[in-house]
């Protein structure tokens, strides 16, 4: 018997190693269709196989694991018009209940479009997996094919790692990020609720909240925000702002230090505020009547350090 030609693997290109494996099929696709004709279903395969049919939208139950807490209108219009042209081009992922009956794993957008769009039936493929698959699959799904706000990003990658017992580099690697880019979402989750919501309404910028988490005071962070939303602050702005809480307010430069005569005092006085100028932020410099000393610059995230070295044009 010939054997049937491999699946292409366009279909899968995004998803991430993590997702790649989980939702691994050796089944023969179908052309998307929008034909109200079920297709018989198959038996999904053991150890989590999968196969695609067409079954119908009204036996589909609803993901109890859906991450995404909110879908534009308009694009879910666009797209329910779409598919009425087009039909699915990518097919949901499901898992069987029982008899007749489906519990969506991912494509809950696709499903509610294909309602407006008046399908009766959906091409899917059909799962046997249980509920912490079910919770890894959805997640990551979302997480790599959907525009979620950095909330929701937070949110899924918490949840994969408390509810799917996955450390933060096995996270990583499901969702093809670096540890860093990992832990810079979930420290989001640390902020006062009135921030997390303008972050996940898009009035906040990741750029902005990464900059208030350096903050420990929860009043402090709170006063700077409310500054962002009415003066539209840029990052950059923020930033200063930050350093600022974080170094005290600006003062005169430090007195004469013990040791120094008044004309070398006055003389480390002016390089430190031409440097403080220079690199905006409170920038400390200590020596001694030798000369010898040091300079410290502060800095107050990933941003900050990339700008003070591309002042020293030392940026690689």
């Amino acid at each position: 018997m010939a054997k049937k030609p491999p699946i292409s693997n366009k279909r899968k290109g995004g998803l991430g190693r993590g997702l790649g494996a989980l939702l691994e099929d050796s089944v023969e696709v179908q052309e998307p269709t929008t034909s109200s004709e079920p297709v018989p279903a198959k038996e999904p395969e053991e150890n989590g196989g999968s196969s695609i049919n067409e079954i119908p939208v009204a036996a589909i139950e609803v993901n109890p694991f859906q991450p995404r807490t909110h879908f534009d209108k308009v694009a879910l219009d666009e797209l329910a018009e779409s598919i009425k042209v087009q039909g699915i081009i990518q097919p949901i992922t499901v898992r069987k209940l029982e008899e007749g009956q489906y519990q969506l794993i991912s494509g809950e957008r696709r499903l509610q479009a294909s309602k407006l769009a008046g399908l009766e039936n959906v091409p899917a493929y059909i799962r046997t997996a249980n509920d912490q698959q079910m919770l890894e699959m959805a997640l990551i799904e979302n997480i790599q094919r959907e525009n979620l706000n950095a909330i929701e990003v937070a949110l899924s990658y918490q949840r994969l790692l408390t509810e799917c017992n996955l450390k933060q580099e096995q996270l990583g690697d499901r969702v093809g990020k670096n540890r860093t880019t990992v832990n810079n979402y979930l420290r989001l989750l640390k902020l006062p609720p009135d921030i997390q919501v303008a972050l996940r309404d898009k009035r906040l910028s990741m750029g902005h909240a990464r900059a208030l988490i350096n903050i420990e005071d929860i009043d402090k962070q709170l006063s700077i925000f409310k500054k962002v939303i009415t003066e539209d602050l840029s990052v950059r702005k923020v930033e200063a702002l930050v350093r600022q809480v974080m170094n005290g307010p600006d003062e005169a430069p430090a007195p004469a230090r013990k040791g120094l005569s008044q004309e070398r005092a006055y003389e480390i006085r002016q390089i430190t505020t031409k440097l403080s100028s220079h690199f905006g932020t409170k920038v400390d410099v200590k020596s001694d009547e030798k000369h010898k000393g040091e300079i410290k610059i502060p800095f107050v995230s990933a941003e900050d350090l990339t700008r003070i070295l591309e002042i020293l044009n030392m940026r690689s």
